[in-house]
């Protein structure tokens, strides 16, 4: 097995620096991952940055659009058949129909390729024809990002750290009173496993919906073709180091382990590992809304989510020889339309508060990283109301439940984020002095103009940081 593993890297590695020497000789491919945790709106943004990019008038701040030099763009086939395609054109669909909706989100990885036809700048882009540049969208689930971080725990320390953390989550009681009940010595007994895995997948789901992030494994809650295979049939438990063979506990951490090697470390090896570009998507006001424990669970979830990727400059010598590294990483705060443009500071700095730890990490390492709030796709308009002899910045969308037109005001956000942060890393039950609420909001109808996508907020930013420099 050791020896096999070590070919395999071989191979690979000659097969990266082929392509390294490729892209670098003919025509550059930037592979950019979109990932995000549940809700945070990954198969919009992917949709809507690909709109802007086939018709540009919206993009602005992606200088080689507003300069002009993205002479044209078109999309192809992606280079991997095994991977499904993004369906690009039926999400678009569902946000420009006469009543739209918002598409089905991520539920397993797709890819789409983005071609651009770009003319160079500088003293000799006049005398330099237009060049190719394809960009590479992979899109995946988070909840399998951050499965990479149980390639460096036993299923002993996995089990403990999750017993630990749901001892006091009532979205766990089922479990807990199964678990209390269940004998990790005694003989394998499989619909008794298969009750213990429904149950703690139960649990997850019901965290997930709760506001917390730390739900692993992700497969539990997204498994596709694994559903009912034993890779995904096991759940934590406590006193299996010494429960003999045979045993129920024994067969939960071979399950578990198998679950590492059949199932994450392909991931790794053969999607995550090749993308050099990064943005992280979050519903950081879907936390806020949740509460102070929801908020220090996603600040968590960033540490362990910048952990899982490999940051640092992608010098044409070090791709050759170590592979590529992520060498952009952008942390957007979505769904920055359910609030007033006059309280997207606050958003940002949040932003910046939440995932300090892990950009400090990558910026450590050589790579450059990004906050930032934006929406993909605004659904909402902004409007200032009298309440009370003041004025009260609002914005007004149609409700996704009821289908009315409404004028909503979420709340103020602090301008110290660590007003927010602070308690959430105390411990804290509820928010003092302050309630944070939010709306979901159906997508407005669109009348897009000949060269224009989908209204936006900041997309175009985002774009010039992912890959503004590759152009």
């Amino acid at each position: 097995m050791v020896i096999s593993s070590i070919a395999e890297g071989i191979v690979r590695t000659i097969e990266g620096a082929r392509d390294t020497v490729s892209e670098t000789l003919f025509e550059p491919v930037i592979r950019l991952g979109v990932t995000g945790l549940a809700r945070s709106g990954k198969t919009v943004f992917i949709t809507s940055l690909v709109a802007n990019l086939l018709d540009r008038g919206r993009m602005p701040q992606l200088l080689a659009a507003a300069e002009g030099r993205i002479t044209a763009a078109y999309l192809q086939p992606q280079p991997d058949d095994t991977v499904p395609r993004f369906d690009y054109e039926a999400h678009l669909g569902a946000l420009t129909a006469r009543e739209p909706h918002w598409p089905e989100s991520t539920r397993a990885i797709s890819e789409l390729r983005v071609s651009l036809k770009v003319q160079p700048n500088g003293l000799l882009g006049g005398l330099q024809g237009p060049r190719t540049v394809h960009l590479d969208i992979v899109d995946y689930p988070g909840e399998w990002l951050l499965d990479l971080a149980l390639l460096d725990k036993s299923y002993e320390e996995w089990s403990g750290e999750v017993l630990q953390r749901i001892a006091q989550r009532e979205q766990a009681q089922g479990y807990r009173a199964l678990l209390g009940e269940t004998d990790a010595s005694a003989k394998l007994d499989e619909p008794q496993a298969q009750a213990l895995a429904a149950r703690f997948t139960e649990y997850l789901h019901a965290a997930r919906s709760a506001g917390f992030y730390d739900c692993t494994p992700g497969r539990f809650l997204l498994p596709g073709d694994l559903a009912g295979s034993p890779a995904i049939t096991f759940a934590p438990m406590a006193g299996t180091k010494a429960a003999p063979r045979r045993s129920l506990g024994r067969e939960m951490e071979r399950r578990y382990e198998a679950y590492k090697s059949r199932v994450v470390k392909p991931f790794f090896r053969d999607h995550f590992a090749r993308i050099d570009r990064q943005v992280v998507l979050v519903d950081a006001l879907g936390a806020i809304n949740s509460g102070p424990r929801a908020v220090e669970d996603l600040r968590g979830a960033m540490v362990d989510i910048l952990s899982a990727f490999r940051p640092g400059t992608n010098a044409f010598l070090s791709r050759m020889l170590l592979g590529k590294r992520v060498e952009r990483i952008l942390f957007a705060a979505s769904k920055a339309d359910h609030l007033h443009h006059a309280q997207h500071p606050e958003l940002t700095a949040i932003m910046e508060a939440l995932t300090r730890e892990a950009r400090d990490t990558a910026k450590f390492a050589g790579a450059k990283t990004a906050s930032m709030s934006l929406a993909a796709l605004r659904a909402t308009t902004e409007e200032t109301l009298e309440h009370e002899g003041a004025p009260l910045d609002c914005v007004r969308g149609t409700l996704l439940d009821s289908g009315k037109q409404a004028a909503f005001y979420p709340g103020l956000l602090p301008k110290d984020p660590s007003h927010l942060l602070g308690p959430a890393r105390e411990g804290a039950e509820a928010w003092l002095d302050q309630d944070y609420e939010i709306m979901r909001f159906a997508p407005a109808p669109l009348t897009l103009k000949p060269g224009f996508g989908p209204p936006h907020i900041r997309l175009d930013k985002a774009a010039q940081f992912l890959i503004g420099d590759k152009l």
